[in-house]
């Protein structure tokens, strides 16, 4: 019996440093710079408002800078963009200064993230917005201050984030 509890011991150990490996490996978000252009507007990122996003590829070690958190979604879910991600940061709108200085540094993981989506506030390209924040309760004070509902990374339907008018319809009825 001993021994059973000894080896139990040992294999949670060792699963426990590979998730410690693993998490290690996730490299750290860069800070948002002057130089940042977003990758499908081809514009300073700093010239637009709301959250930005970066993506880092497994085998470039440079970010890929969005000027939206929902264009970072999208690079994501496009089928002819790469799968070899290696983190995916959005801005913590609820440690940013302002909607128009969404901070340069307050990244936080993409997929554990908090999103209202259907706000009225409007994001990099002058569309609509998955507003990202760190923690539950400031993104459901977020959404009844400016309208919209709360969902996860996995909850995000894709039509809101790829689509057009009929996405945000849908974000807005909850469907």
């Amino acid at each position: 019996m001993k021994a059973i509890h000894i080896a139990a011991i040992v294999a949670t150990v060792l699963l426990s440093g590979c998730n410690k490996q693993e998490q290690a490996e996730a490299p750290a978000p860069y800070a948002l710079t002057q130089e940042a252009m977003g990758r499908y507007c081809g514009m300073n990122l700093l010239e637009h408002a709301g959250p930005k996003g970066q993506v880092i590829l497994q085998q470039i070690p440079e970010p890929i800078w969005f000027s939206s958190a929902r264009d970072t979604v999208a690079f994501t879910m496009l089928p002819d963009e790469p799968k070899e991600i290696a983190a995916i940061y959005v801005s913590d709108m609820g440690k940013a200064p302002s909607w128009e200085a969404p901070g340069m540094e307050n990244w936080i993981d993409a997929r554990t993230a908090f999103y209202v989506i259907g706000s009225t506030l409007r994001g990099g390209m002058d569309v609509e917005e998955a507003v990202p924040f760190s923690k539950q309760d400031a993104a459901q004070a977020f959404a009844a201050k400016n309208g919209g509902r709360v969902v996860t990374f996995g909850e995000l339907p894709e039509d809101y984030i790829l689509g057009g008018d009929q996405g945000v319809e849908n974000a807005e009825q909850g469907t």
